[in-house]
């Protein structure tokens, strides 16, 4: 009875204890695989808008191994099973009956000949990458049997054909397609699928380079294996079996290399599907590319170019500089993303916005005069002044001095915000750090950031565009600034309105102080297209002109793309207005010869002309700006002394052209070590009067005619006044340092 009762107590036990060791082994099974199998790093990968493969950048351990698939290619899945695991679809991880015949063959030859291992198996084997013992083994079947629970048998496969080592430093099959064949995975062909199928099964002792034979004699024996099994027809197992081995492994594509690095840099390890058109990547590289060998003569080494597709805002064609295999001059830059000195690239913009404000008019005359603000003296390019010139000629022109006058109007700290607002991410420093050279080039911005700002104005004078843009822009004044953007002159030297199979493009060059940047951006309903040209060491070259260099390559790279016709007028947005004809300011009250346009309902807010009098009914400019306006226009009639009743007795008669107020002046000495002298100068507007000059109060002369003066002023702060025969008077101050 006492071993009975001894039994009967001690028998729950040995149940508890046993259930307990078999839910342990079930929670140490469930919980045995590990969440993420492989942990290798991984190659970049960029293909274009189809999946085509535009470049690649090796994974950090040396290999080529491209990120995971989710699937596998037909063939190489008829392929993969057919050579290693016949009853993969079948089996549940270890296939007993290959297990079986494994030990046979190993006992019978006393020798490992085979492993009897499973498709999934092989799986855990390369995630696992340990030795391979009995024990291991072990491990390997149990992983195995798990993974069958967790996964497809279509992910498994994928698994093993993303770390499968296909040879050398080769990792997958994307890669090894690649490499070996020079094309994507998913058009092998039935050769090629079994090559690739044998290759992971010693790819240490049979690949390219060693074992040719062997590896040619495998790859026939599983396409006779596929054509008895009925997977392939018998033409494409004659066709297979001409096909040659390739001879060496191939380099990767080379396309879009700088957009490849800036993927590489910022997403590495990942596959990334871009927007990139190939065949206009590769059009636009081969461009780029000639251009940059004929600059090259010059000393001008680097080239940048982006396209973007206005109806869908996707950059089209990336090339961030040339020459991607020279380690030297520059080439390594990224252009596109190099914040690079502005020039005149920025005008339009201030230009839109001075319309949408309704502080300009595009017929405006606005003042071309020599400037001195606080000692900014900024001068035109053809270092002329032409006195007046109407805002949309001087945008075309490209003249610096209107663009300066319309900042100043219009305010730096305003512009400034604006220019962030449409996507300038590069002005990281407070207005005041710019002021009006912001106009000029004293600011940075990148080629990206330009183009795309040009891009997005463009974007919205299209019918029923769906994307949406931070910034409302004013579709009227975008309108107006490409109208008057289209006049720039073209490079080429014909009149391109005469063709008709000449596209309109509105377009604007840049050049940076020194001649270190030459910048171009066109833009039609189609593309908006982005240049720079120069050196990405920052060296200045004497013929690195945005006309001259940058601009010749817009328009071949818009010649080798689909044209389109030009933008539609928006309507709704216009209203008629009566505007003076000879000033483009709305008509005044003595204004006669006067037209009819349409203007922004904000251009109503303008002034009135004010040049019309009606003393003589002539159109009669500010001093200054007569004096150089008639040099240009000689129709301009001066307008004759003024009557003494005629009531306009308030006009003003003369300005100086030299100094302005406010000038800082830095008089360099003369060879002899005597001060250097300071040449003033008046604008009147009778030819007739005496000037009286006055220098702090203390008389100096009196000219005729010309109104020019040669004085030695001493450093510090002075007081110049000039006094007509009529009593009428004058003043500036300026400082000497």
């Amino acid at each position: 009875m006492a071993v009975h009762a001894k039994g009967r107590v001690r028998h729950p036990i040995r149940l508890r204890i046993g259930g307990g060791v078999a839910l342990l082994l079930l929670v140490a099974y469930l919980f045995c695989l590990p969440h993420q199998l492989f942990h290798a790093p991984y190659s970049t990968v960029v293909t274009d808008r189809n999946g085509e493969l535009l470049g690649a950048r090796i994974a950090s351990d040396g290999q080529w191994r491209f990120p995971p698939r989710t699937t596998i290619p037909a063939k190489m899945k008829e392929c993969l099973v057919s050579f290693e695991d016949k009853r993969f679809r079948y089996h549940w991880g270890v296939d007993p009956l290959a297990l079986g015949r494994a030990i046979y063959q190993d006992l019978k030859a006393r020798r490992v000949v085979s492993g009897g291992s499973t498709l999934t198996m092989q799986t855990i084997r390369i995630a696992r990458n340990r030795p391979r013992t009995l024990w291991e083994k072990a491990v390997e079947m149990i992983w195995a049997t798990r993974l069958e629970f967790r996964a497809s048998k279509e992910e498994i496969l994928a698994m093993y054909v993303s770390h499968a080592p296909f040879g050398g430093n080769v990792v997958g099959l994307d890669a090894a397609a690649w490499r070996y064949f020079g094309h994507s995975a998913d058009e092998l062909s039935w050769a090629e699928a079994a090559t690739l199928a044998v290759l992971p099964n010693s790819p240490a002792l049979i690949h390219l380079s060693k074992g040719r034979p062997a590896l040619l004699v495998k790859r026939n024996c599983l396409l006779k294996q596929l054509l008895g099994q009925k997977k392939i027809e018998p033409s494409d197992y004659e066709l297979a079996l001409s096909e040659p081995l390739p001879h060496e492994p191939m380099p990767l594509p080379q396309i879009a290399p700088y957009l490849v690095s800036h993927y590489y840099q910022e997403q590495n390890g990942q596959y990334i599907h871009t927007h990139i058109d190939r065949g206009i990547q590769q059009q636009m590289e081969a461009l780029a590319e000639r251009r940059s060998d004929e600059f090259g003569r010059s000393d001008i080494r680097n080239l940048a170019l982006l396209v973007i597709d206005l109806r869908t805002d996707q950059v089209v064609a990336y090339v961030g500089n040339t020459h991607y295999n020279r380690r030297q001059n520059g080439n390594q830059v990224d252009v596109i993303r190099a914040p690079r000195s502005t020039g005149s690239i920025l005008k339009p913009f201030l230009y839109y916005a001075m319309l949408h404000e309704g502080t300009l008019l595009p017929t405006m005359l606005v003042p071309d005069i020599p400037l001195n603000v606080n000692g900014f003296t900024p001068q035109n390019f053809n270092m002329r002044y032409e006195g007046a010139v109407p805002a949309a000629e001087a945008l075309a022109r490209s003249l610096n001095i209107p663009a300066v006058v319309e900042l100043q109007r219009f305010g730096v700290p305003k512009f400034h915000d604006l220019l962030r607002q449409i996507g300038l991410t590069t002005l990281d420093k407070p207005a005041s750090h710019y002021g009006l050279s912001l106009i000029l080039g004293g600011a940075e911005a990148t080629l990206w950031d330009v183009t795309h700002a040009y891009a997005r104005m463009g974007r919205s004078l299209l019918p029923n565009d769906t994307i949406t843009d931070s910034f409302a822009w004013d579709k009227g004044a975008v309108w107006q600034t490409f109208d008057a953007l289209k006049e720039v002159n073209r490079p080429e030297e014909i009149d391109w309105k005469a063709i008709p199979s000449m596209q309109a493009i509105a377009w604007k060059t840049g050049t940076s102080y020194g001649f270190r940047d030459a910048w171009a951006v066109g833009v039609t309903p189609r593309y908006a297209i982005g240049v720079w040209v120069g050196n990405a060491t920052g060296e200045g070259k004497p013929g690195l002109v945005g006309a001259l260099t940058a601009g010749p390559v817009l328009f071949d790279a818009f010649s080798a793309l689909p044209s389109s016709s030009w933008f539609k007028r928006p309507t709704g947005v216009f209203v008629e207005a009566e505007v003076c004809k000879q000033s483009g300011y709305l008509r005044g009250r003595f204004c006669n010869d006067t037209d009819t346009l349409l203007i922004l309902p904000a251009g109503l807010r303008t002034d009135a002309c004010t040049f019309h009098r009606l003393v003589t009914r002539d159109f009669c400019l500010p001093p200054v700006w007569e004096w150089y306006y008639k040099q240009y226009h000689p129709e301009y009639k001066p307008q004759p002394p003024l009557n003494a009743n005629s009531g306009e007795g308030g006009t003003q008669l003369m300005q100086f052209i030299y100094p302005a107020m406010g000038a800082r002046i830095k008089l360099p000495r003369q060879l002899d070590g005597t001060p250097g002298a300071l040449t003033v100068e008046l604008a009147h507007s009778n030819p007739a009067a005496t000037v009286f000059w006055h220098l702090d109060n203390s008389y100096l002369s009196q000219t005729r005619d010309f109104h020019k003066l040669t004085i030695r002023p001493s450093p510090g702060r002075h007081s110049l006044t000039v006094v007509d025969d009529a009593g009428n008077t004058v003043s500036t101050t300026f400082y000497i340092e």
